[in-house]
């Protein structure tokens, strides 16, 4: 019996690794340079994933040594995957040729449990994405912004109470950046997609804290699972695995009772509302707003979308834009100048000032050149598209990598790429700047449809911030420290700056 069993056991491992060379010989075969040797059943993965060395870094490796600044292959898995690190072709892929790239890595989920995932805007697909988008866009116009303007500085002024109360209770200058700017910009989506108070700043161990929390937190467990979601969608689907965490319906349920608070005559003027008014319209015969139907699940689902992808993104781009004005005390400087020149010509801190202040702009994309949360973009083709100026044919349903991190770092786009120059991004040397190099919102129709709201959200606490305070490297922590986890880049969760209370404002 035990021999039938190691017989059938070593013919199960080769037929294994017969398949593996069959299909690890995939872009052998087609001319395109893949590098390492990929592993048995893993392909790349395991380099994509490890938590010795970022993802970033890895594909920068690929992108400098091994074809990546053109494009390479590699393997998730069985399936293999196209990196593009070429400009001109990636605006293809994004701009130009986008009817054959229309769509996002993607999963169809199954479950009734799962049903919500399916009408984030950032996993649908074809058609169902198009109408969620051009009935979602008129929420985040300049015009809607500034009316969510109040809101944001409120938020943004409660926080800096917030630091100088901490900083006289614990008697330190110094702290935790991912954790300070998480509860700003928690309570920023609390207030503007949820329509309630989440009082993180108040009570750091509150219910939506907790939640959210966990809900950001990846687990061994869950961090398995969401591999195999990202890498083996029709392998989950037919194991029927569920994909929606359980504290995610805390926030469902937190909106269907916004929704039917709204109904009752409730209004805020915030993104929940902007929704329902754009459901109402559709049924105006004589709006000219967009026409697709904007079920509850969708606007509960997009409501839901909010935190998940602005919560963690914000929180980590603030903390990085902290950290490198601490660390250039001019910059900072320069900008405090341009801050209160500001307040000078408005009075305070307007949307309009805040918004066209050149500096504060220059800085932020400097930061987001430098660390990118989003440090790669993916599109999935929807229709078999040959690349131009190639013999390669890319499959319908394969995925295109983009390098965001790595072209954001080549020194034929950025001389001095390593250094903190906010100059590159003033208006007079913006026209240096080729396009398809700066990538930290995406590109094309589908670049990140919250891109202003983040910049509004951001660029107001950061100047609040230094109208009251000066900012410096705190000991041990002058340069960056990554979190490893898999995910998106940002900061450890341990990493401090100081905050020090400028003589006016004291």
């Amino acid at each position: 019996m035990w021999m039938t069993t190691l017989f059938l056991f070593v013919l199960f491992l080769v037929l294994v690794w017969a398949y593996s060379r069959h299909c690890y010989s995939y872009w052998t075969k087609r001319g395109v340079p893949s590098f390492p040797r990929p592993l048995p059943v893993l392909g790349h993965v395991s380099y994509m994933m490890s938590k010795k060395t970022p993802r970033w870094e890895y594909v920068d490796e690929m992108y400098k040594k091994h074809g990546g600044s053109t494009f390479c292959g590699l393997y998730e898995f069985f399936k293999p995957l196209l990196m593009i690190g070429d400009p001109e072709l990636a605006k293809l892929i994004l701009i130009k040729d986008f009817d054959h790239f229309v769509d996002r890595r993607n999963f169809t989920f199954t479950t009734d449990t799962d049903d919500v995932a399916n009408h984030f805007l950032t996993n649908a697909t074809g058609s169902h994405w198009k109408g969620i988008r051009s009935v979602l866009s008129p929420s985040f116009t300049s015009g809607r912004m500034k009316g969510m303007f109040p809101l944001v500085a409120d938020k943004a002024e409660k926080l800096v109470d917030y630091l100088k109360k901490q900083r006289k209770e614990k008697d330190s200058s110094t702290f935790l950046l991912k954790k300070t700017f998480g509860l700003y910009t928690l309570e920023v989506i609390a207030s503007c997609a949820f329509g309630m108070e989440s009082g993180t700043m108040d009570n750091e161990d509150s219910i939506f804290n907790q939640k959210v929390a966990a809900l950001v937190n990846v687990r061994p467990l869950r961090l398995m699972k969401l591999m195999l979601f990202f890498f083996a969608p029709k392998f989950c689907q037919l194991l029927g695995l569920t994909f929606v965490q359980e504290e995610m319906f805390f926030f469902v349920d937190v909106v269907k009772e916004a929704i039917a608070q709204r109904e009752a005559g409730l209004y805020r003027g915030d993104f929940l509302d902007l929704m329902l008014e754009a459901r109402e319209n559709l049924e105006d015969p004589t709006s000219k707003t967009p026409k697709y139907p904007l079920t509850e699940m969708i606007i509960v689902a997009n409501s839901v979308l909010f935190i998940l992808a602005g919560f963690d993104t914000t929180a980590t781009t603030l903390s990085f834009v902290a950290f490198l004005l601490a660390k250039n005390p001019e910059a900072q400087e320069k900008l405090r100048e341009e801050l209160r020149g500001l307040i000078k010509e408005h009075g305070e801190l307007n949307y309009q000032g805040i918004m066209g202040a050149k500096y504060l702009e220059a800085c932020f994309s400097e930061t987001l050149r430098l660390y990118s949360p989003a440090h790669v973009t993916e599109r999935q083709c929807t229709k078999e598209y040959k690349l131009p100026g190639t013999e390669l044919v890319i499959p319908r349903e394969m995925v295109v990598s983009i390098p965001i991190h790595s072209i954001h770092h080549d020194e034929r786009f950025w001389p001095e790429p390593e250094e903190f120059r906010p100059e590159r991004f003033l208006p007079e040397n913006k026209d240096d700047i080729k396009t398809g190099t700066y990538l930290p919102f995406g590109l094309g129709p589908r670049n990140c449809i919250g891109m202003r709201f983040a910049q509004m959200e951001a660029k107001l606490i950061i100047a609040k911030i230094l109208l009251n305070f000066e900012l410096s490297c705190a000991p041990g922590f002058e340069q960056m420290q990554f979190n490893t986890d898999p995910g998106i880049m940002r900061p450890s969760n341990e990493f401090e700056v100081a905050f020090k209370p400028l003589v006016q404002s004291e």
